[in-house]
């Protein structure tokens, strides 16, 4: 009667133990088909804050042909006449040669945050301004028109170079300008801030960025993440690992943590233990932030904001906390080509007067901080 009791006492455990295996099994592969993505900046197919993979879907579901070109080559054969070719990151775009091959590609463009340089190859018809930019269109442009208010002021405007070019509109105050070029429509932005995963939904970004992107039928989106013919330094060590030997890792790691917790004894009753109180930090935030909104301390807010920032940026930019502000101004100009008016009026400049403005001088602050970081 022994052997036939274990036996009965040893299935339910054993299906208790596939039981488990197959819920965790269907758990990680969910998970894993639902992580984020990786990627740079404005990388379209990642899904991190900095990404541009909701974009590229929401023009995908409006109808748009979205190419995805990892290289020159695929950016020029994709290219056609009723094509809009958008372009950014333009400080990894390749050697003069295949500048040149990109230039002559057919259709109209659209060129997203140039530096001074890659805006006299791709848009000559403008130069880099030193003007400060708007949230609010104040043009004729019909798409900016229609989006309204957008968070373009973290990044460069632009004013008409050549009094011969046609059809010059500026909108944000040079952040965002149009001209014609012979039969092509040149469009370039100075910030690429409102196109991201983490920004699209805030004010009219999305609305400015699907007109914008999604006003021809097919678009090829060059967005390089380093330069052609050169490999990632950044990868680790666990790069360098195949995939499977990683899942046969963590399918090894499932089936000992499952063993123990099926062979484990209990020690004694669990003891009730009073913890003390904790606050989240982000509740003493929030708090803070309300207690702020409540009294209108804008400028206390204001500098509170700024002087976070200013520490987190000064160790980036090689200064210590003695560094005066004429000094913070050049470093960070030169770290981001932002001019250095702008930086100046975004770090020491006066309070902001309404609640907008001071949502935007966060949203400036932490763009700022992210191209610095990046760079």
């Amino acid at each position: 009667m022994t052997a036939p009791a274990r036996t009965r006492t040893r299935g339910p455990r054993i299906a208790v133990v596939f039981a488990l295996l197959a819920i965790t099994a269907v758990a990680a592969l969910v998970t894993w088909q639902t992580s984020p993505r990786d990627g740079n900046y404005l990388d379209p197919r990642s899904t991190q804050p900095t990404g541009a993979h909701a974009l590229l879907t929401l023009l995908r579901d409006q109808g748009v042909d979205v190419v995805v070109a990892d290289t020159v080559g695929a950016a020029v054969a994709a290219a056609d006449e009723d094509s809009l070719l958008l372009v950014t990151r333009t400080q990894y775009l390749p050697g003069e040669d295949l500048l040149a091959e990109l230039d002559e590609a057919p259709g109209d463009r659209l060129i997203v945050e140039p530096s001074r340089m890659m805006a006299g190859v791709f848009a000559p018809g403008v130069d880099v301004a030193d003007t400060m930019a708007k949230i609010n269109p104040g043009c004729a442009m019909r798409e900016a028109d229609s989006a309204g208010v957008a968070n373009l002021t973290s990044g460069y405007t632009y004013e008409q170079a050549d009094d011969d070019i046609t059809g010059f509109t500026s909108c944000y105050g040079g952040a965002l300008v149009r001209y014609r070029d012979g039969g092509r429509e040149v469009t370039v932005v100075g910030s690429a801030n409102f196109m991201t995963n983490g920004q699209l939904l805030k004010d009219g970004n999305a609305a400015l960025a699907m007109n914008l992107a999604g006003s021809h039928a097919r678009v090829i989106w060059y967005a390089p993440q380093q330069l052609e013919g050169e490999s990632s330094g950044d990868a680790t060590i666990f790069d360098l690992i195949p995939e499977r030997v990683n899942w046969i890792v963590w399918q090894l790691v499932l089936v000992v943590a499952l063993l123990a917790l099926w062979r484990g004894r209990r020690l004694g009753p669990l003891v009730a233990e009073q913890l003390p109180v904790v606050v989240r930090a982000s509740e003493t935030v929030e708090g803070r932030g309300r207690l702020y909104q409540s009294r209108r301390a804008n400028d206390r807010a204001a500098d509170a904001l700024r002087t976070a920032a200013l520490q987190r940026l000064l160790p980036r930019l090689g200064l210590t906390t003695r560094a005066d502000p004429p000094q913070i101004v050049t470093a960070l100009a030169a770290r981001t080509g932002m001019p250095a008016a702008a930086v100046s009026h975004l770090l020491f400049g006066p309070a902001p007067a309404t609640e907008d403005d001071l949502v935007h001088l966060a949203s400036a602050l932490d763009n700022i901080e992210r191209q610095v970081a990046y760079q």
